[in-house]
């Protein structure tokens, strides 16, 4: 398990700045289930939760993973907190019924390696867990904040420079890798199908690449590999010419602007996460962490099993227009993250 430093100054930082931007008072006393508790997106939101908590505001807050072990880990300081709990279980499987106010459905396979792995579990945490995720709100009147990706979008036609929410790539339904992004547009139509039919109330973010000190050891995405390289000294390795423009978002970021939507958006409107700052093609974010680690760029061709799980698009931008209109903006450039993305890391 790739282990990050709570104490860090930096790290309490970013804590802080991913409250600055909301209305702190709204969740007052409220309860929160976060699936997907111990990611690397959950985890940081939970420290955010009980940070919130250590400043007054009596968060309640359930943490639902697979892996109490695993837990244990990522949140071991927490599990003797009244405030705290967590629940072990396979978000495919019927939630407990609590009464709670938000539910972060955050739970799936999110990284190439994990997909190709199981091909139909993935399907199933995205459309299965959602499905379980929306029935607990409908019953215990939840508001439910999907976490989806910028992998719906598919590959740029050649049509657009920048991704809007209303875009439509080519997404090859040949390929089996497909299943990640296929389930996550299930889980979006369907979070529109609970809230035409019973009224839950549901908002969706669509996060662009994302990292940051509270990824796990097992995630394959390049900027990971890359990221943990350096952690060890070791050279950032390339497999592939580095030619791809993505956006990334850093995880501070993320779980601000998760928050602001959940505050300010619009019911089962799409917002895409990212900032202009961090749209870089993949050698330039190798460049970037190698200059900082002291290394050097190396390039490798992928193993076939790895290879499969990788991603055929070469360009996906995101437009953040709409998240900017309702007034959020992000404040980390990509060598600010990245720096401090290697400074929290232990």
């Amino acid at each position: 398990m790739i282990e990050f430093d709570r104490d860090n100054l930096q790290y309490k930082e970013d804590l802080h700045n991913a409250i600055c931007q909301i209305d702190k008072e709204t969740f007052r006393d409220k309860i929160f289930l976060v699936t997907g508790a111990t990611g690397m997106i959950g985890t940081f939101l939970i420290d955010v939760l009980m940070l919130l908590n250590s400043m007054g505001y009596n968060i309640r807050v359930y943490a639902l993973g697979r892996s109490k072990q695993r837990a244990e880990s990522r949140l071991g300081l927490y599990m003797n907190n009244d405030l705290f709990s967590f629940i072990e279980q396979d978000i495919r499987k019927e939630l407990p019924l609590i009464t709670v106010d938000y539910i972060v459905s955050g739970a799936s396979n999110a990284h190439p390696k994990a997909y190709q792995a199981d091909l139909v579990g993935t399907m199933m945490t995205n459309v299965v867990g959602t499905y379980n995720v929306l029935e607990l709100a409908r019953l215990c009147h939840a508001k439910v904040l999907l976490l989806s990706t910028v992998e719906i979008y598919g590959e740029n036609r050649g049509d657009t420079v920048a991704f809007n929410e209303e875009y439509t790539g080519d997404i090859p339904l040949t390929n089996p890798r497909q299943c990640y992004p296929e389930s996550k547009r299930a889980a979006e139509v369907l979070v529109q199908s609970y809230y035409s039919q019973y009224g839950v109330e549901s908002y969706i973010v669509r996060l662009s690449r994302s990292f940051g000190p509270t990824m796990i050891e097992s995630d394959s995405k390049a900027s990971a590999q890359f990221l943990r390289n350096a952690k060890f000294g070791q050279d950032i390795v390339l497999k592939s010419n580095g030619e791809q423009l993505f956006s990334y978002t850093y995880t501070a970021d993320v779980i601000s602007a998760m928050l602001f939507v959940l505050q300010k958006g619009i019911v089962c409107v799409p917002y895409n996460v990212t900032g202009k700052q961090c749209d870089v093609r993949l050698r330039e974010f190798a460049k970037i962490v190698a200059q900082k680690a002291k290394t050097q760029v190396a390039f490798d061709l992928p193993a076939d099993d790895e290879k499969k799980g990788f991603s055929l698009v070469q360009r996906a931008v995101m437009d953040s227009s709409n998240i900017e209109k309702i007034g959020w903006k992000p404040m980390y450039s990509m060598e600010c993250a990245i720096e401090r993305t290697l400074a929290i890391m232990k």
